[in-house]
């Protein structure tokens, strides 16, 4: 007598089918980066595996999506962190450029300042004298007929300064003036030491407000050791200017 299989019945599935089943679903656990947190008991207990005809179902349970959505958690804030950190380091770098620039804008400022002060710094010829003989004073003594400048009063010998910044133009015999100086001032102006008994700097010198120049003396057509002090418009005489206006336009109490 012939036997049959009831229609829609399978043969339970061999040893490599479920052999298939099982890879599959390790297959599965490696994607989502479970495989090797979960020891091999735990893992058996959390899962189970169904059949639908020979498609393996794989179930996860409860405590291993919780420890992955934890493992999710801790990358992002991770993430997080490192970016946080990222940017609390590019302000600080920002920061710190920031504070070297605004340094280096205020060195700058003060430098410019002080060479504008140095430059608009001005002296008297002599330290602690007084005019002893005014401008445009009359008498047959100058050949122009008055004083082209102011005299100082000074015994030989006094130290002679620049009242300004300037360049020497002159420095030697000045006929009258007995040894001179002449000096160009930074604004284009000029100033004239006479009667000198000795010249310390030479033309082209640089000089700075206050610089000792020479010697005050009684060289030249003079009646007694003093300093003639001129303030010009150009290098040359005749072109005088009030020499005491001159330095208290400057600054100089005269």
């Amino acid at each position: 007598m012939a036997f049959t299989r009831a229609t829609g019945k399978h043969r339970r599935p061999s040893r490599m089918q479920r052999t298939t089943a099982r890879a599959a679903g390790v297959a599965a656990l490696t994607t989502t980066g479970v495989i090797g947190t979960l020891a091999s008991p735990a893992l058996a207990a959390e899962t189970s595996a169904e059949q639908t005809g020979l498609t393996p179902v794989i179930s996860i349970g409860d405590s291993v999506a919780e420890q992955i959505d934890a493992q999710a958690a801790a990358q992002q804030q991770a993430a997080d962190e490192a970016a946080a950190e990222k940017k609390a380091e590019e302000a600080a770098r920002k920061k710190a450029a920031e504070a070297a620039a605004k340094a280096r804008a205020a060195k700058e400022r003060a430098a410019r300042e002080a060479e504008r002060k140095r430059l608009n710094t001005f002296v008297s010829p002599i330290s602690g004298s007084y005019v002893s003989t005014s401008y445009k004073a009359g008498g047959a003594v100058w050949s122009s007929g008055s004083h082209t400048g102011v005299d100082f009063h000074a015994s030989s010998g006094t130290a002679v300064r620049s009242v300004g910044m300037g360049t020497v133009v002159e420095a030697g015999w000045g006929g009258a003036y007995g040894n001179q100086i002449v000096i160009k001032m930074h604004d284009g102006t000029y100033t004239q030491y006479g009667h000198l008994s000795s010249i310390g700097v030479s033309v082209g010198q640089s000089v700075t407000p206050g610089q000792q120049i020479g010697l005050s003396g009684a060289t030249g057509n003079v009646t007694g050791a003093h300093l003639h002090f001129e303030a010009r418009t150009t290098a040359e005489y005749g072109s005088d200017i009030d020499p005491v206006a001159y330095l208290r336009s400057h600054g100089v109490s005269v």
